[in-house]
């Protein structure tokens, strides 16, 4: 007999051929018997196949000498009564045990006991009438079974449940005493598991749970090696239960047939076992009552494991989404590697560490573990070789390779291995465009290797986190060529100036991966005078940074030539417009002017060109705005810029600023504004700075936003008079 798979309709399972071997066919039996001994006279060979066969096939014997065991079931004294009455007796469904002992069965019948009488009218015997109706009885038991079991497994009902209801129903269902056991094959199907054993004891479920599938590991294990029944006849003396004999016997099993069941996609899905307590074979009729529960069980574990593969692929993507969020919170990349090691410990592994390249060593930067000693142990440890192609250890052959590798044993480098109890390792490498820079490492201390669930989940989430790492690079090296590049757009340092205080302050927006448009600068010129300028380029970004630079530049190179500031900026004007129209970055507004230190105070002449007003802050707390006519740069060349003069006494200020210091908006969507940034200045005490100024600006600026990324640079550049 082959390996029972599934049929094409699992809820018609029942062949008419192992019908007829487990029940056989209605059978209508007739027997004449004479006298009060109710000695059989006749019968007909359906009467003698149903009591016994031939070893019960004799006439002109009493039926209690004939079938001794109806005596104590009662039928010899209901016959009595008939002969003694006169009256028939009917019955319907009748239980009776024909044989006796290892031979003994169950079976049912609708009889009637008439009355023969002689020629006087006297009872002179009996006639027996019946049909046997066992193989509709036993149908019937079947068929509520299997209703039975097919509504659990449309109701959901654990598979132990359903397996064990199955096992106790062919337990009831079987001729003679017989004891079940299911055995679920892993994902693999290299081990059995337990799956259900109602009637076998205890210790011996235990000792089989987990068993391997080979030849020669008993009936179950052999079965599902070979994909085929395996009958054993007598434990006692087969060669297959060598290594359970001593077991077998003290659960007092001495027979025992296996049936491993195939799933749709060919893998053995569980073994099915019949015991017996004496040596014997089986019959068809034991094997036609495991063939018909088959295709329930079959469909019973295929819906489990579906049930057990979403649950599992639930929880996959739920670890794996919560890991690449984790893995996405910084865009330190070695803060996101450590995340990764932490993501693995102990959800896919105990032990976890990431070694990456750094220039030509290996550096260790993550570890987790679930105790601090194991994780001290693992962070000082350094891996065995001096670089990635030294090709020594486990971690430098996946970085040579850029492939996954994984052992049942303690990996090859000298480590704390045996110190933390390791049994396999599994190294997964973090590629950047397919390059290993990286290597995930997890470790197990457990007695099973790394499946391929584990290994594949493993995969994927490494994938995440080289992701997540590349990014991180990616952000970092940009937003350091955007801090690079802007220092090279704003001074290093602001000059002291006799008599003048003076403090800046600027902040890109977004998360300084753009230059930014808004600038100031601050130079000497000529004669003891300085010239400042803030300004805000229309944009972002290198366009917008190579427009600064046109300003700037231009602006240090003939304010030096150009005695006044409306000349200074009509030659940023005409540098502006005489760029490539490739170049072009929009337009440009910006505040210049020229500043002289006086025993009076500070003597300014300046220029605004389409910007923000400048603020004059006097000693009374008072703020005026100081308005200069001037369009905007870099579009026309035909309207002149109005020069403004005015002197810084000391303890006045003079601010600059940029409308990204203004239209700052707040979680409720409402602008800083003008009207808010006069009532700070003039909130101020007296002996404010320049730095003071910048600071209670910004703080404002700050708090009013409550959180909220600011939308656009700022800018700001505060000139204060002193006394000195």
């Amino acid at each position: 007999m082959t390996a029972v798979s599934p049929r094409p309709n699992p809820l018609i399972p029942l062949l008419d051929g192992d019908l007829r071997a487990l029940f056989g066919q209605s059978t209508a039996v007739f027997a004449s018997l004479s006298g009060s001994a109710h000695v059989v006279e006749a019968a007909n060979p359906a009467f003698f196949a149903a009591i016994g066969g031939p070893e019960r096939t004799r006439t002109g014997e009493a039926l209690a000498e004939l079938m001794p065991e109806l005596e104590e079931q009662g039928i010899i004294g209901l016959l009595d009564d008939v002969f003694r009455s006169g009256r028939p007796y009917t019955a319907r469904d009748a239980r009776v045990v024909l044989g006796t002992g290892p031979a003994a069965r169950e079976a049912f019948f609708d009889f009637t006991y008439e009355p023969r009488r002689d020629p006087t009218g006297a009872v002179a015997g009996i006639r027996v009438i019946g049909v046997e109706t066992t193989q509709s009885k036993h149908a019937q038991l079947l068929m509520a079974e299997q209703r039975a079991l097919l509504e659990q497994i449309v109701r959901q009902a654990p598979l132990a449940e359903i397996l064990d209801g199955m096992a106790r129903a062919i337990e009831a269902l079987a001729p003679d005493q017989v004891l079940v056991s299911v055995l679920l094959a892993d994902r693999d199907g290299t081990h059995l598991r337990h799956g259900a054993a109602p009637s076998l004891p205890a210790f011996y479920n235990e000792a089989i749970d987990g068993i391997a599938t080979g030849e020669g590991i008993g009936s179950c294990g052999t079965a599902a090696h070979r994909r085929q029944t395996v009958t054993v006849s007598d434990i006692a003396t087969d060669p297959l239960w060598v290594d359970f004999r001593e077991l077998a016997a003290r659960a007092g099993l001495a027979a025992c047939w296996s049936t491993p069941l195939i799933g749709r996609d060919g893998a053995v899905l569980d073994t099915f076992a019949m015991y017996h307590r004496t040596p014997r074979s089986p019959r068809d009729n034991d094997l036609a009552l495991a063939r018909v529960f088959a295709d329930t069980a079959v469909l019973a574990i295929e819906r489990h494991r579906i049930e057990e593969a979403k649950a599992a692929a639930e929880a996959d993507l739920s670890f794996l989404l919560t890991a690449s969020t984790e893995l996405g919170a910084d865009l330190d990349y070695l803060q996101t590697l450590q995340r990764l090691a932490t993501a693995c410990s102990p959800v896919l592994a105990p032990l976890a560490i990431v070694d990456i390249v750094d220039g030509p060593k290996i550096r260790r930067v993550a570890t987790a573990a679930p105790t601090a000693r194991e994780e001290d142990l693992l962070a000082g440890h350094l891996p065995d070789f001096d670089g990635p192609d030294s090709h020594v250890s486990h971690v430098s052959h996946v970085l040579a390779s850029s492939a996954v590798e994984t052992g049942d044993q303690i990996p090859a480098d000298r480590g704390p291995w045996r110190q933390l109890g390791v049994t396999a390792y599994l190294c997964v490498p973090l590629l950047d465009r397919g390059q290993a820079f990286g290597v995930l490492t997890l470790l197990t201390t457990g007695d099973r290797p790394f499946d391929r669930h584990t290994i594949a989940l493993t995969e994927d989430l490494a994938r995440r986190a080289a992701l997540a790492v590349h990014n991180s690079r990616q952000y970092t090296e940009r937003a350091a060529m955007a801090r690079d590049l802007q220092a090279g757009l704003l001074p290093p340092q602001l000059p002291p100036i006799p008599r003048l205080d003076v403090a800046a302050h600027y902040r890109p927006a977004g998360e300084g991966l753009d230059v930014g448009g808004d600038f100031y600068d601050l130079f000497p010129l000529a004669d003891n005078q300085w010239a400042f300028i803030l300004g805000d380029v229309c944009g972002r970004g290198a366009l917008a940074a190579a427009t600064t630079a046109t300003v700037r530049h231009t602006a240090r190179a003939v304010a030096p030539l150009l005695p006044k500031p409306d000349m200074v900026v009509r030659a940023i004007n005409r540098a502006l417009l005489d760029r490539p129209n490739a170049q072009l970055a929009g337009f440009v507004t910006l505040v210049y002017g020229r500043l002289q230190p006086t025993t009076a105070g500070i003597d300014i002449e300046l220029v605004r060109a389409g910007h923000t007003l400048p603020l004059l802050l006097d000693r009374q707390h008072t703020v005026r705005p100081i308005d200069a006519a001037g369009a905007l740069l870099g579009v026309t060349g035909t309207t002149p810029p109005t020069t403004r003069s005015l002197r810084l006494r000391p303890g006045e200020s003079l601010v600059l600023y940029t409308d990204g210091l203004t239209e700052v908006r707040n979680r409720d969507g409402e602008q800083f504004g003008d009207r808010r940034l006069v009532e700070v200045l003039e909130g101020m005490r007296p002996s404010r700075g320049a730095a003071e100024i910048v600071d209670r600006l910004t703080a404002s600026v700050r708090d009013f936003a409550r959180g909220k990324p600011a939308d656009d640079d700022q800018a700001l550049l505060v000139l204060t008079a002193t006394a000195d």
